[in-house]
């Protein structure tokens, strides 16, 4: 009798999941995909502005559109996520679906359990975007921009950036972000100037493990430099070695590959490479924390607005309910930014700085779905 119970009662409760996971699932791809084609048709326009610098075509301009996609959906699942489960289980709320979901037995927890399993099942999805999808994508993208701002610059995913200065041609195989200190912003590792006479034959090799820009000038460490004449080749090493260059420390920012469009291995790459030569990581250690706890932050923001939700099935005002619930996430993006930057200013490490606000967050979620849903 007990087991026929169950099997009458389970095939209602997933059908129910089911209904549930459907409507907010409908509702954040809409929404997501408007938001992301709202966002890239606002870069394009502006995007139309460049064509003709540097040869600079509307199929370029597009091609970079389509690379930025994958990142464009990273940053708006947040949003999507928060707006659309809004949506989806408002629309059930108008209807007297979820009444009638909770007449037949179902409780608040479990509907909004349903619902925060379907956005956790998409935040793995987006995770797997941001490590595997979006950092080549955004070296391409950035490749298309770099070229159109100087010309004479080109980066290359597998062989680092390539420039033309004078009689020199310039190869750094990774450029970092770097804080604090006498340093442009930028670090090089591992550069290779290669210098021709006019008729194109190579005549020296210089390659250091790192450039750094000290007193308006560039500075090569651990230099090997390589010299070819008649007689052979010749090779020299020196610690230290001035470099006159014409590459500006701000043309080669804009080489850098954001840290919050790098995976995980590259940011723990830099965060060693850095900490190892005594340099300030933060910028690094901020992005692979901020990118590890960002399921947790998006489903936490999720749980803070369902009470909203199933207020809406006692009472009308759903769109004055969504707008609360959209301050809520603009209202919680600059306090948690504030935050962390305020605790890089006192040195606060950044796992702490990331994870302090993430607790409060969470603190505040269950707070107010056990004080306006509970269990019932």
């Amino acid at each position: 009798m007990i087991g026929s119970a169950r099997s009458l009662v389970w095939p209602r409760l997933r059908r129910a999941d089911v209904l549930i996971i459907r409507a907010v699932l409908l509702a954040v791809l809409m929404v997501w995909i408007l938001l992301v084609g709202f966002d890239a048709f606002l870069q394009f326009a502006r995007q139309l502005s460049y064509l003709g610098r540097n040869g600079y075509t509307l199929g370029e301009a597009a091609y970079y559109i389509l690379l930025s996609i994958p990142r464009r959906f990273i940053e708006m699942f947040g949003h999507a996520a928060l707006i659309g489960t809004l949506l989806g289980l408002g629309g059930l709320a108008a209807s007297n679906e979820l009444t009638a979901l909770r007449a037949a037995g179902m409780s608040r927890l479990r509907i909004g359990a349903a619902a925060l399993g379907l956005i956790a099942v998409l935040s793995g999805l987006v995770m797997l975007d941001a490590e595997y999808v979006m950092p080549p994508a955004e070296v391409r993208a950035q490749d298309i921009q770099l070229a159109l701002r100087a010309h004479h610059l080109a980066a290359l995913s597998s062989t680092g950036l390539w420039a033309r200065d004078g009689q020199y041609v310039v190869n750094v195989r990774s450029i970092l972000n770097t804080q604090g200190g006498q340093e442009s912003g930028v670090r090089l590792r591992d550069v290779r100037v290669y210098g021709f006479d006019p008729q194109g034959r190579l005549l020296s090799v210089f390659r250091a493990q790192s450039a750094v820009y000290q007193n308006t000038h560039w500075q090569l460490d651990h230099v090997q430099i390589t010299r070819f004449d008649k007689l052979g080749a010749h090779t020299r090493y020196v610690a230290v070695l001035p470099w006159q260059t014409l590459l500006s420390p701000r043309l080669l920012e804009l080489s850098v590959l954001d840290p919050n469009a790098q995976s995980l291995g590259d940011l723990l790459r830099n965060i060693h490479y850095l900490r190892s030569n005594g340099q300030n990581a933060r910028i690094y250690s901020d992005a692979l924390w901020r990118r590890l706890l960002y399921p947790l932050n998006v489903l936490l923001l999720v749980l803070c607005t369902l009470p909203l939700v199933f207020g809406a099935m006692r009472s009308g005002g759903f769109g004055k309910r969504l707008l609360i619930g959209l301050l809520i996430a603009i209202g919680w993006f600059f306090l948690q930014r504030a935050m962390v930057n305020l605790a890089a200013v006192y040195g606060v490490p950044a796992w702490l700085a990331n994870t302090l606000p993430l607790l409060l967050l969470a603190a505040a979620a269950v707070w107010l779905f056990r004080r306006r849903v509970g269990s019932g």
